[in-house]
């Protein structure tokens, strides 16, 4: 008897944004316990990696706590802070640089096509 073995292959992200959205998802729903009807879409990397890559970018100064804070807000909102709306501009101008961070690592570690 053989069996075949279905092995699909990671999809990668497209920006460092569907990565951070990703992440906060999959965080939110493994932390509520809720069950996923769908079958889930294989990523290049799981939430600790991303967790870690957070974490050493800011130990390492690449990231800072406003821009953390920021990413966490509007990920929270699941989307990105608007430069044209008088109160977000300084969060959009924050989100872009981190964004521009996370995107260069997650490109280093093939996370990103």
């Amino acid at each position: 008897m053989t069996s075949t073995l279905s092995i699909t292959m990671p999809e990668k992200f497209q920006s460092a944004e569907q990565m951070w959205f990703w992440f906060l998802y999959s965080k939110s729903v493994r932390n509520s316990f809720s069950r996923v009807h769908t079958r889930p879409t294989r990523r290049p990397c799981e939430i600790l990696d991303v967790e870690t890559l957070i974490t050493k970018l800011y130990l390492s100064g690449k990231l800072t706590d406003e821009q953390l804070s920021v990413m966490k807000e509007f990920g929270d909102k699941r989307r990105a802070p608007h430069q044209y709306i008088w109160n977000e501009n300084r969060a959009a101008q924050q989100w872009t640089t981190a964004m521009s961070v996370l995107h260069d690592a997650c490109i280093k570690r093939g996370w990103i096509e």
